[in-house]
């Protein structure tokens, strides 16, 4: 649902699905986030959250700039036009059904759909190519190359070190350039020779940048002489084996470590969705950026190839296509004609030297000096601030009726009507039955034999049978959603109900869900449904937890929770409560904390997309073998940390314990950017609810400057497991969690005898 500035909500009746966080796709989120579109949701996914702005790359590997001077934060920019960010891998279209196929989650519906992820390189026709060289494209992925390469250099012993790229065009020649004066560079810092390094640049052309006019083709290859660099013009590559690079013609190159800046081409999965594509895989769009052969389906720069217009792959082109195809998006859902995208004939190509020296080639003109390299960094800033300094967009006022905004069908148009109309209460509130049980009809949920009647055979309410010799134990949890994506969504409910359970050293049996969808078109509340719940299914399959039924309902906004039964011996041998801990015992924590100042300063658009991004797959990690590996190491207590922050479930340990606690307040395991928020202000809603339990702090005010002490109040969602754990088992229990992939669990504090003071929490630094 979309909210206006009358606090009305608009159904969402349209879908744009943008396919790859390309500069084209930024564009469009920004155009987006300007201009809203009524009853339109835009969704972008990709596989990283950060994207790199590919005119800066060789900047930020020659060490000029840093991460984030390069990369644009997908995170923020979505957030600020409304968008969901999906994190997955794309691996096809279902065209006829109108959705994008995702490699973990349910296919994305789509009512248009672009492309923008660039090229991928095609290793498979060079013999021994692949997984021995190290691919430049796709750009988002190179991050992680460089940095491998970099520490195989900074680790690399005596000896020379020889060094090649593949690809003599702009891109090969500026990234080699880049790499060489950065590795010489941090050869000299490590006190080494920088002349054991050695560069080799090859390729099938017989000049160095052909694309370019004879005066820069001559000035480059002036520079990669003095440089020392040996170039092999005409030398395709055609085999890599045992450290060698073996040419069409003849020549060999021996080589340690080879970039591939050539020879790529469209993602392999674009064969399977019958679109034209052309020779080299890429999608062949006509001048609107519409597919030739489906109108639904755009795609812009690098993996495009437009019809009437053959363009080098260059980044100045994707850029110039964000415009045009927001415009053409909007107006396609408008049901008005699109407009034509004319690529300009010449372009300014600014190629840097590697030295904060560029030179600057269009057409038949070229010139260069440091002052062009400045320009150059002056222009690429720019850019970067467009959509990394920005404040949140105002909401846009007196949007028109949806109906007469978007192309609605006539019963498109009264499900959108009667989505914003006054709603029934009480059982009127409830999800249709039709689109509830088409969503419900495709989860695969766990069978368990002792669930008589469940989702299998639904009735008026489940049955569930108990074991002989097995108590039952019985939590519910509940919120709204914080983070537009019901798939995680689900996956996270699921984890945060269930923690009770597993911190109850219970087994997950059944569960109940409570439902809350916002009111719209029938196919956007059953692909809201079907996602949510396919999330929150994997995760209770996975902890052997039957779905068994529950309720559904309209309203505001989205919310999920769900009734968890565990069973547990009667005897309560295995039981771990809160109340068990015992003077001596040492706290454990199995996750990092800071959820709820992350997606408060997420609200704000203040947040990194990386911060997010980490916090949601830290509350995805289930808390069950944790809990197992607890009790395992003789556990005495144990408890999930939720909305009352880790202070305030703590004092809920130690008052039914009898004993006092200490917390140590550096070894507190955090996640990224948590400390940074709260030293900037930014909270939790609930966190003043929270402080009030400073009380039970002995010596807050020695502590309260302390930059993580408001983390004690910071309210979590899926939270990690707080434990007391022997003194004598806690090193290994710990090295244990960490095998499980707990990788965040840190020893916090200790249980203390009860004292006189009224205060029953110690801090320590």
């Amino acid at each position: 649902m979309q909210k206006n500035s009358a606090t009305s909500v608009t159904p969402i009746a349209r879908d744009i699905v943008l396919v790859g966080g390309g500069h084209s796709h930024v564009g469009v989120l920004m155009r987006f986030a300007m201009q809203p579109e009524p009853g339109v949701r835009l969704t972008l996914i990709c596989t990283d959250v950060d994207t790199p702005y590919s005119g800066m790359l060789p900047g930020y590997v020659a060490g000029h700039y840093g991460f984030d001077d390069c990369h644009i934060d997908l995170g923020r920019l979505a957030a600020l036009a409304g968008a969901r960010l999906i994190r997955d891998a794309v691996v096809g279209l279902d065209r006829a059904g109108k959705k994008v196929l995702c490699s973990h989650r349910p296919p994305v519906p789509y009512d248009s759909v672009s492309i923008n992820i660039g090229s991928t390189p095609q290793l498979a026709g060079v013999e021994g190519a692949l997984g021995t060289v190290v691919p430049v494209k796709p750009i988002r992925q190179f991050n992680d190359r460089w940095l491998q390469l970099l520490g195989r250099v900074q680790a690399h012993g005596a000896g020379v070190l020889r060094i090649a790229v593949v690809g003599t065009g702009a891109g090969g020649v500026e990234l080699l350039l880049a790499l060489q004066y950065r590795l010489r560079t941090e050869m000299q810092a490590l006190g080494r020779d920088p002349d054991l390094l050695q560069f080799h640049l090859l390729g099938a052309s017989d000049t160095v940048l052909p694309t370019h006019n004879a005066g820069v083709r001559a000035r480059f290859a002036r520079v990669l002489a003095a440089r020392g660099v040996q170039v092999h013009l005409g030398a395709e590559v055609v085999r890599v084996k045992d450290g060698e690079l073996h040419c069409r013609n003849g020549t060999m190159v021996a080589a340690d470590e080879t970039l591939w800046v050539t020879q790529a081409g469209g993602a392999p999965w674009l064969a399977s969705t019958g679109l034209a594509l052309d020779a080299k895989g890429f999608v062949v769009v006509n001048d609107c950026l519409q597919s030739i052969t489906d109108t639904a389906v755009f795609a812009v720069g690098d993996i495009a190839s437009m019809q009437n217009y053959p363009l080098e792959k260059a980044g100045v082109f994707a850029v110039r296509q964000g415009r045009p195809l927001a415009d053409n998006l909007r107006r396609q859902l408008q049901g008005r004609t699109l407009q034509p995208y004319h690529p300009q004939s010449r372009w300014l190509a600014l190629i840097s030297t590697g030295d904060r020296y560029a030179v600057a080639s269009r057409g038949a003109i070229g010139f260069a000096g440091a002052w062009v390299w400045r320009w150059k960094d002056w222009i690429d800033r720019r850019f970067m601030r467009r959509f990394t300094q920005f404040d949140a967009m105002p909401a846009t006022q007196g949007q028109a009726l949806l109906a007469n905004a978007l192309a609605l069908s006539a019963d498109e148009q009264q499900q959108s009507i009667s989505a914003i109309a006054m709603r029934c209460g009480g059982c009127g509130a409830k999800v249709g039955s039709t689109v509830l049980s088409r969503a419900l009809s495709q989860l695969q949920v766990v069978q368990r034999d002792d669930v008589l009647i469940g989702l299998h055979a639904p009735d008026d309410a489940a049955v569930v049978r108990v074991p002989p010799g097995m108590a039952l134990v019985h939590s519910v949890d509940f919120f709204r959603s914080f983070y537009d994506d019901p798939y995680l969504l689900g996956r996270i409910a699921a984890n945060h109900a269930l923690g009770d359970i597993f911190a109850m050293g219970a087994q997950a049996q059944s569960a109940t869900a409570i439902v809350t969808v916002p009111p719209g078109l029938e196919s956007q509340v059953e692909a809201t449904l079907l996602h949510m719940m396919t999330g929150a299914v994997e995760v209770l399959n996975a902890a052997g937890c039957a779905l068994v039924g529950g309720h559904t309902g309209e309203g505001a906004e989205l919310a999920l929770g769900f009734a968890i039964n565990g069973l547990i011996d009667e005897d309560l041998k295995s039981l771990t409560p809160k109340g068990g801990m015992r003077a001596g015992d040492v706290l454990l924590l199995t996750k990092p904390i800071g959820t709820g100042a992350l997606f408060a300063a997420h609200a704000q658009l203040a947040a990194k997309g990386r911060w997010v991004d980490a916090a949601l797959t830290s509350m995805q990690v289930s808390n069950q073998l944790a809990a197992q590996c607890l009790r395992a190491y003789g556990a005495t207590a144990c408890t999930d940390l939720t909305g009352f922050g880790l202070l305030g479930h703590l004092v809920e340990m130690t008052k039914p314990s009898g004993v006092d606690a200490e917390i140590q307040l550096s070894a507190l395991p955090v996640l990224d950017g948590a400390q940074e928020l709260v030293a900037a202000g930014i909270v939790s809603s609930l966190q003043s609810a929270n402080v009030r339990l400073r009380r039970a702090l002995r010596n807050q005010a020695d502590f309260v400057n302390h930059p993580r002490y408001p983390l004690l109040f910071d309210p979590q969602t899926a939270g990690g497991l707080l434990a007391s754990v022997p003194a004598d088992q806690a090193q290994a229990c710990v090295a244990a969690l960490h095998a499980l992939g707990y990788t965040h669990t840190a020893i916090v504090g200790r249980v203390l005898p009860q004292g006189e003071a009224l205060e029953p929490i110690v801090l320590s630094a």
